[in-house]
């Protein structure tokens, strides 16, 4: 079993700023991919940005030039630092992983944590 877990969350005034952070731990072999997404009361969930084994990242338009993902290879830890937040990033936000958890098997699973919550509001 895999485990993720948020942290970070919170509330914000508009204009502000958050750093969520995120752990995966448990019967992880390899990660080729982290993310977030996020899901507002009445909506979809919404990926919001992800983060591949080479480096490479992807954002949504919405977040774009705000947010940026990075991760920690050797904690198996992804962050995602939100700038200039504003009431419409308001959401729970949920950490995404894709995991090989072992090496006899050759396909990834994808697992998410329980979520943090993000509140932007004066």
């Amino acid at each position: 079993q895999v485990q993720l877990v948020e942290s970070g969350g919170g509330l914000v005034q508009p204009g502000g700023s958050l750093r969520l952070a995120c752990v995966a731990s448990g019967s992880i072999f390899s990660i080729n991919h982290m993310g977030w997404a996020r899901q507002a009361p009445g909506k979809a969930r919404e990926l919001v940005a992800g983060i591949s084994s080479d480096g490479a990242t992807r954002y949504a338009d919405s977040v774009k030039g705000r947010f940026t993902i990075s991760k920690d290879n050797a904690k198996n830890m992804v962050y995602l630092q939100m700038n200039s937040l504003k009431p419409e990033d308001t959401a729970v936000y949920y950490c995404n992983s894709h995991v090989q958890t072992s090496s006899a098997t050759d396909y990834y699973i994808s697992y998410w944590g329980q979520g943090t919550q993000v509140t932007v509001s004066s």
